[in-house]
């Protein structure tokens, strides 16, 4: 069974960084496309970033393009999302998936930005 567990969450000051990871258990990475997606409150799940298959390529939003960096370790079954310069509209829960919006999610973890 293919499982995404997700860490390294929490509270930051506006301008802060915190870097997300997301560990792969049951599969190989490098086959699929890994992305990053939000969704702050009573709004939609927002795609954020993308490591293309193979681990070659990675594509970002553009609201968070200069700021956030997304890159993974196959060796350690393990993608990455590494957040700086965070603003408070970076606020909400922060979820790894797999496969596309009909593969493998993990369970979220919440980003909190606010002074």
């Amino acid at each position: 069974q293919v499982q995404l567990v997700e860490s390294g969450g929490g509270s930051v000051q506006p301008g802060g960084s915190l870097r997300l990871s997301c560990a792969a258990s049951g599969t190989t990475l490098s086959v699929y496309n890994m992305n990053w997606y939000r969704q702050a409150p009573g709004k939609q799940r927002e795609w954020v970033g993308r490591i293309a298959t193979g681990g070659l390529m990675a594509t970002l939003a553009d609201s968070v393009k200069g700021r956030f960096i997304i890159y993974g370790d196959n060796a350690k079954k393990s993608f990455y999302l590494q957040m700086n310069s965070l603003k408070p509209e970076d606020t909400g829960v922060y979820y790894c998936n797999i496969g596309g919006t009909g593969g493998v999610w993990g369970q979220g973890t919440q980003v909190t930005v606010s002074s």
